[in-house]
């Protein structure tokens, strides 16, 4: 007499078991948000060497459960920072499209260290020596080359003083990671504030001092993995 019930319970057990699916998935992105948010708060706090193990400690996930998804150091670095580096690109591409070179190259200045100061460790990131990270090396070439010509152009108008090369520039990157206060609005804006008298610095006037000997870190840069 039971038999013919015994479908229905089957297809019910089987409706049950449709949502799943999505369930899964939604937990495994909910992971996904927590281990990038908990990279970048670790990669800003204690640079790139952070283990692993912390990482996934302060996003309260298992170690299987973050090497599954990210198996290395690099691959997690990447997808940390993969949104900053396209809006690291944007800035540079804005700025060299700019009719005026000297508006266009301080706009660059800005604007990169404001995404630097909002994500604290982009820098580091972009700086990387990790071989097998998003193709860091590739980028910065690309960015550096343009802001090279960039430099140049403004030169070329009397706006920028004609000692500058795009050494200076990356100087000024790199002293920018050096940039931090309690909160993100403080370190906006001491990253304003420091890329104003930057700005300054590369500003031509008439009434220059010749600068000291070229530090050549660009070409360090370029050759960094």
């Amino acid at each position: 007499m039971t038999v013919p019930d015994a479908p229905v319970h089957l297809g019910k057990v089987r409706r049950m078991a449709e949502p799943l699916p999505h369930i899964l998935r939604s937990d495994a992105e909910d992971n996904r948000v927590r281990v990038l948010e908990a990279a970048r708060e670790l990669f800003s706090e204690r640079g790139l060497e952070v283990p692993m193990r912390a990482i996934a400690r302060r996003a309260g996930v298992g170690p299987a459960t973050l090497y599954r998804r990210y198996p290395t150091k690099q691959a997690l670095i990447e997808a940390a920072f993969t949104d900053e580096l396209r809006a690291c690109r944007a800035i540079v591409a804005e700025g060299c499209a700019d009719p005026d070179p000297w508006r266009g190259f301080s706009s660059v200045l800005f604007r990169i260290g404001e995404l630097n100061a909002h994500h604290q460790g982009f820098i580091d990131a972009f700086m990387s020596t990790f071989p097998d990270a998003v193709d860091f090396a590739a980028h910065r070439a690309g960015m550096l080359r343009a802001l090279a010509e960039l430099c140049r152009r403004a030169q070329a108008t009397g706006a920028m003083r004609s000692d500058i090369v795009i050494d200076d520039l990356v100087l000024v990157l790199m002293a920018g990671r050096g940039v931090s206060a309690a909160t993100d609005e403080l370190r906006v804006a001491a990253a304003r504030r420091f890329a104003a008298l930057a700005i300054e610095g590369f500003r031509a006037t008439g009434a220059e001092e010749p600068l000291p000997p070229r530090a050549h870190v660009a070409s360090f840069v370029l050759t960094r993995p």
